[in-house]
């Protein structure tokens, strides 16, 4: 009998021939424990060294800007006691004026005029050559001393010499004395009058704002003597 019968599926592929040329993988052999253990602490002792120079770097640092610190604070400051007896703040307001010699010649007005070249100012800023502004308001320890002179001018002077300390609210304020002090100038000996020297010392303690203003006026500028010693007017704020 013929078979017709005829499938429609195709054969099964032949399998490659091997050759010679044909290459076999071979799996590569795990490290040993002993080579595993010496690269973990290799790891470790880098870790722990840039730990240990981290933390160093730190203090060293640290050690320093201290020193740094400590050295700018101290510098030019007197130790111990004299540190104490220092202790004022340097950087509160405070003002000591020079009084300007020239003030009989320059001023018509009574107010004695500074020079500002020659005076200390902290936080307190001048205004014209008469005049002080504040800066910083709190309460404020304030002094004048103004002393007068006859020179060889004769004559007897029967009322005392004046002294005032005057503020102004604003520099456009109405002014108004907060201190007055007086001296009798002449001195007699007999009946004659020789040159007499007097001073007019005053301290206040005084409430000042910012923006308020302070000067000093006397009665006659041509008797004050302008010793720089002799007539100053200053002030600083209390802590």
């Amino acid at each position: 009998m013929i078979n017709t019968y005829h499938s429609s599926l195709a054969p099964p592929p032949v399998p490659p021939r091997q050759t010679g040329s044909h290459q076999v993988l071979i799996p590569a052999p795990y490290p040993s424990k002993g080579h595993s253990k010496t690269l973990v602490r290799f790891l470790v002792g880098v870790a722990l060294l840039h730990l240990f120079l981290s933390v160093g770097g730190f203090i060293y640092l640290y050690l320093r800007d201290e020193k740094e610190t400590s050295a700018t604070f101290t510098e030019g400051k007197p130790e111990g006691k004299a540190a104490a007896r220092s202790a004022a703040p340097s950087q509160e307001a405070l003002a000591h004026l020079v009084v300007d010699n020239e003030t009989a010649k320059k001023s018509i007005s009574g107010y004695l005029q500074w020079d500002f070249n020659h005076s200390n100012l902290t936080h307190i800023n001048p205004f014209l050559k008469s005049w002080l502004t504040i800066l910083k308001p709190g309460n404020y320890q304030v002094y004048s001393r103004v002393t007068f002179t006859n020179g060889d001018t004769k004559g007897h002077r029967t009322i005392p010499l004046t002294s005032r300390v005057k503020l102004k609210m604003s520099m456009t304020g109405e002014e108004k004395v907060v201190m007055t002090a007086y001296c009798h100038l002449d001195m007699h000996r007999g009946p004659e009058t020789i040159p007499g020297m007097c001073t007019a010392t005053q301290g206040e303690f005084i409430r000042l704002e910012k923006g308020n203003q302070l000067s000093v006026w006397v009665q006659d500028l041509s008797l004050v003597d302008y010793d720089k010693e002799a007539t100053t007017f200053g002030m600083y704020k209390l802590p």
